[in-house]
């Protein structure tokens, strides 16, 4: 006589509830990322970032921002 092995691969006992499954996803949600305001202008920029408002980074003029008066 032949022997098959039909199941080659793990099988769950049970169905997993919507319950179930969304506890475990609730981890995946996406993060607000920081944010701060520039001293100079106001604007929301990232952290350690040159603001891309007005080009100023820690009080110095890093970038040469073109503003609507030029």
């Amino acid at each position: 006589m032949l022997k098959l092995d039909l199941q080659a691969f793990a099988v769950p006992f049970r169905r997993t509830s919507k319950t179930k499954k969304r506890m475990r996803r609730t981890h995946l949600k996406k993060e607000v990322s920081a944010m701060t305001k520039c001293p100079k202008c106001g604007a929301n920029l990232k952290p350690h970032r040159a603001c891309t408002s007005c080009g100023f980074y820690k009080g110095e003029e890093k970038l040469n921002v073109k503003t609507e008066e030029e």
